[in-house]
C-alpha cells in the first residue's frame, strides 16, 4: 500500500515554547511501534446531492501509527471532514476498508462502533462544544459520566486532565469566563478524560488567533508524550504544519504530493 508523502515533519521544539506550563513533567514515551493502530485501505465516499451523486473521497489509503500528530490539510470540500468522520467511525465507506486496532470499521453496525468510540476515540471540534452553564471541572466531569468511567476515578483523573492542559488555576471557570484557546483546552481535556487511544479534531485552531493555535498546537504535543495518544486532525491553516509528524495533502478527495 502506497501512502502519500508527508509534506512536514515535527518541529516540537517551537510548540513547547508557546506551551502553557503543565503540572509536572511528563516522563519519557518509546517511540512509535511499527504497528499500525488506523489502516484506511481503498476508501470512497459519496453522496446523493441535488438530485446527482457527488463522489468525495476518491480512493484513500493511509496509516496512523501511535504516538503521532497527523494532519489531513485541505480546502473546504476537499474531503477531509468526511475522512475523519470515516476514521472515527461515526460513518462507513461505499468502498474499502478501514481497521481501527484491528476492528473492521467498514463492516460493524452502528452499536459496535459506537461501543468501540466511547472507550477508545476521543472528538474535538472547532465550535468546542461545552456546556455553558458548566465549569471546565464539570465539563470534564461529564463527560467521563458518559463514558462509562466509574465514579470512583473522576476526583483524581478530572484535575488531572485540566492541568495537562495548562487550566489548573482556572478548573471552576465557565466556557463564558475563558478564552476562546482557554475553552479549546478545556475540550482537549475532555477529550483525552477516558483515555481513548485515538484523538480526532476537526479544525481545532480555526476559530482562534495564531497565538492561541499555536498554544493548542503545543498541548497536543504534550498530551501525545504523556497520554500516549495518536492524534489525527484537519487543517487548512499552513503556519502550524511544522509540529505535525505526517501531513496529508487532500485535493478533491484525493492525497496528492505536493
Amino acid at each position: 500500500m502506497k501512502l502519500a508523502e508527508p509534506l512536514a515533519s515535527a518541529n516540537t521544539a517551537n510548540a513547547a515554547a508557546t506551551a502553557p506550563e503543565p503540572a509536572q513533567t511528563a516522563a519519557a514515551v518509546p517511540k512509535p511501534s511499527g504497528k499500525p493502530l488506523l489502516i484506511v485501505k481503498g476508501v470512497e465516499r459519496s453522496f446523493q446531492t441535488g438530485g446527482r451523486q457527488l463522489h468525495v473521497l476518491k480512493g484513500i489509503d493511509m496509516e496512523l501509527k501511535p504516538n503521532q500528530l497527523v494532519m489531513l490539510r485541505g480546502r473546504s470540500g476537499s474531503g477531509k471532514t468526511t475522512l475523519l468522520n470515516l476514521i472515527g467511525g461515526l460513518d462507513q465507506p461505499d468502498k474499502g476498508e478501514i481497521y481501527f486496532k484491528g476492528h473492521p470499521f467498514h463492516r460493524l453496525n452502528d452499536v459496535k462502533r459506537t461501543q468501540i468510540r466511547r472507550k477508545e476515540i476521543g472528538f474535538i471540534f472547532q465550535s468546542f462544544a461545552l456546556m455553558p452553564l458548566l465549569s471546565a471541572w464539570e465539563n470534564v466531569e461529564l463527560s467521563l459520566r458518559m463514558a462509562g468511567v466509574p465514579r470512583s476515578q473522576w476526583k483524581s483523573r478530572v484535575p488531572h486532565c485540566l492541568e495537562l492542559v495548562g487550566l489548573g488555576k482556572r478548573m471552576h471557570h465557565r466556557p463564558f469566563e475563558l478564552s476562546g484557546g482557554e475553552q479549546q483546552r478545556v475540550a482537549i481535556a475532555k477529550a483525552i478524560a477516558h483515555r481513548p487511544s485515538l484523538l480526532l479534531a476537526d479544525e481545532p485552531t480555526a476559530e482562534l488567533d495564531s497565538q492561541m493555535g499555536a498554544q493548542v498546537m503545543a498541548v497536543f504535543r504534550q498530551i501525545i508524550e504523556s497520554e500516549q495518544v495518536t492524534i489525527c486532525m484537519t487543517t487548512h491553516d499552513p503556519t502550524i504544519l511544522e509540529v505535525a509528524d505526517h501531513v496529508y495533502q487532500m485535493v478533491d478527495g484525493k492525497f496528492v504530493v505536493s
